[in-house]
């Protein structure tokens, strides 16, 4: 048996609003090989239903589980608390309909709102966690890739500033933290403690965190990453593909060397 698999979304799976090409074959091959998988993604802008339906409207079979960090925060807030300030996508605020309170929140939610970072909204964050409610962070991705805009400023540098300016540390609920890495594992039935295999594009919350915890990483350069990164990162990389192709292949390495492995 294959270890499990980690899959990201957002430049691996979906190039921009795009398919990843040979995506199809990708999952098929998943299902022939009953390699555990799981897709889990930092994006803040959808729920796993609007995932699966994304892969509904382009005809893509998709069997394996998806988990992203809004499900995760909308789970940590369910079992915490009855009042929150969300800032996050208009099309994911819905969820939170229940808790939405922007007088006297007990927490405040940041995620994914692209160019709607201002000085007046980051004061007013800053006050609502001065006053003592929690910050929780979706994620703290330092930037993201958006098609015809290049290298975008992502979540992360804002809510690292309010963390600074209120001398305190947001509750991460996305990768690189690594209860989401074992929610995903938990949630194909698989031991966290045990080894896995994650296949992302970000070398900060993708190939980074993984290795801290004992993952194999395979590197995908379909996404922010480009051949070009420092060379800082390469101890945290044991794989590199160009695409999905080349990462069937990689999977079919390791496959062929844990029979070997096993004939010795």
């Amino acid at each position: 048996m294959q270890l499990p698999l980690l899959i990201d979304l957002d430049g691996v799976l979906r190039i921009g609003e795009n398919p990843a090409k040979n995506i199809q074959t990708f999952f098929t091959y998943l299902k022939q090989e009953n390699i555990q998988a799981c897709i889990l993604s930092n994006s803040s802008l959808f729920s796993s239903n609007q995932i699966i339906e994304y892969f509904d409207e382009h005809s893509i079979q998709v069997e394996v589980p998806i988990i992203t960090a809004i499900d995760a925060a909308y789970d940590y807030i369910y079992n915490r608390y009855k009042k929150v300030a969300v800032y996050t996508s208009q099309n994911v605020k819905k969820l939170f309909e229940d808790f939405l309170d922007y007088n006297n929140p007990e927490a405040v939610l940041v995620g994914d709102i692209g160019n709607k970072w201002n000085y007046e909204l980051m004061q007013t964050i800053f006050e609502f966690v001065k006053n003592g409610a929690e910050l929780i962070a979706a994620h703290k991705n330092k930037f993201w890739y958006k098609p015809n805009l290049g290298i975008q400023l992502d979540a992360g540098p804002f809510i690292h500033a309010i963390e600074y300016a209120a001398s305190t540390k947001a509750t991460l609920i996305g990768k690189p933290s690594s209860l989401y890495f074992h929610s995903a594992l938990q949630k194909i039935k698989y031991k966290p403690k045990q080894n896995f295999i994650m296949l992302g594009d970000d070398l900060e919350s993708d190939i980074k965190g993984a290795k801290q915890i004992g993952a194999k990483t395979i590197l995908i350069l379909t996404g922010k990453t480009k051949s070009d990164y420092a060379s800082g990162y390469k101890k945290y990389i044991d794989y590199e593909a160009n695409n999905l192709t080349e990462v069937l292949n990689i999977l079919e390495k390791l496959k062929r060397e844990k029979t070997e492995k096993r004939k010795k």
